[in-house]
């Protein structure tokens, strides 16, 4: 079988390369393209290489640099600028946000559509609504949100998490919607030129190797950053720390893409969630307490001014996925820090190589 994964040179493309590589090593042939833009994207390059995977060292915003690639089985979609502010923070540009995210994932359609391949998206929770997370009321409990028993949640939303039912209606940020509209498509093009189509929503991945940039993954970031004694802070929600996140291992979905790839014609839901849920959930206050058991202690600022898209709790359900593909996290959220935190010690300068 032959796997094309855009963006291979990031944390999440390479450890899914590498995982499939470790499922199947025989049975599969990966080529990754990644056009090598961020920082510490050369190290995972060189290190695909040593086991054989072809790197092609291309841009998917550009239609001809994919031609090169030739027939595939399958397309494992990883590559995405995947920043919340992304466009609107004035660092960033809007249209590159999108080129990136909505235009090279049509030219990867385009690519199934040609060979026959099938298709996977990986997508994000950030494509749900912004404003009734927004309105949740929240208590604190153990220094981390949860959402008041005291109110009338919206469709889709438990104390297990963001269901697939939840709305998908904007606000949801220019990244959300790149991502979005990506989903549309990807199930369009499916449809309509008949090739399988899986659309991932994950949660918050995290683990080793990791770039160290807070929209690259805040949990890695947070412990690199704390290990270093670089500074940090607490943003918006009265700068307690108390918001919330859950955590995911990208080797987690190795199993997955391996059953959805056999399992093409299976019926399942095309979109489902996979995330760490609620068991593998943490607040930065409380990640902040790990890393004092683990490092030390180390000061904290608050700045009570709220950030754009900023929420107070996002927790996947996946309980659809433990439903029609038997899928559960398996590595719990105390590994998959202790992972990192090995990691920081190990490379003391990975800040400096993947964070600029």
């Amino acid at each position: 079988m032959k796997i094309l994964i855009s963006g291979i040179c990031g944390f999440v493309g390479r450890r899914l390369a590498e995982g499939l590589l470790d499922s199947a090593a025989d049975k599969v042939e990966i080529i990754g393209i990644d056009n090598l833009i961020r920082p510490g994207a050369w190290l995972n390059r060189e290190g695909l290489i040593a086991r054989g995977v072809k790197i092609i060292h291309g841009d998917i915003r550009q239609a001809s640099d994919i031609e090169t690639v030739g027939p595939m089985d399958w397309v494992l979609d990883a590559a995405a600028n995947p920043s919340v502010l992304a466009g609107v923070d004035g660092k960033s540009s809007s249209r590159q946000l999108l080129e990136h995210n909505l235009v090279g994932t049509i030219n990867l359609l385009e690519h199934c559509k040609a060979y026959k391949a099938g298709f996977i998206l990986l997508s994000t929770s950030r494509v749900y609504g912004i404003e009734p997370l927004a309105a949740l009321k929240v208590t604190a409990e153990n220094d981390a949100f949860v959402p008041s028993p005291k109110q009338e949640l919206p469709v889709g939303v438990s104390p297990a998490g963001i269901a697939e039912t939840y709305t998908t209606a904007p606000p949801i940020s220019l990244y959300g919607a790149s991502k979005s509209a990506s989903e549309t498509l990807a199930l369009e093009y499916g449809g309509v030129f008949d090739f399988p189509v899986w659309i991932n929503r994950c949660g918050v991945l995290a683990g080793a190797g990791q770039f160290g940039r807070a929209d690259q993954g805040i949990f890695s970031f947070w412990i690199h950053s704390w290990r270093a004694k670089r500074p940090l802070k607490y943003i918006g929600f009265d700068g307690t720390g108390h918001q919330v996140r859950d955590c995911l291992h990208p080797l987690d979905l190795v199993p997955l893409l391996n059953k959805q790839m056999q399992g093409a014609d299976s019926g399942a839901p095309r979109v489902v969630n996979f995330g760490g849920g609620a068991e593998n959930s943490m607040s930065l206050k409380q990640l902040s307490d790990w890393c004092a058991n683990r490092f030390g202690p180390h000061d904290v600022a608050a700045d009570c001014n709220p950030r754009p898209f900023d929420l107070p709790w996002i927790v996947m359900n996946s309980s659809l996925a433990g439903e029609v593909w038997d899928w559960r996290p398996e590595m719990r959220i105390g590994a998959v820090l202790e992972e990192i935190a090995k990691h920081a010690e190990e490379n003391p300068e990975w800040l400096a190589l993947s964070a600029s």
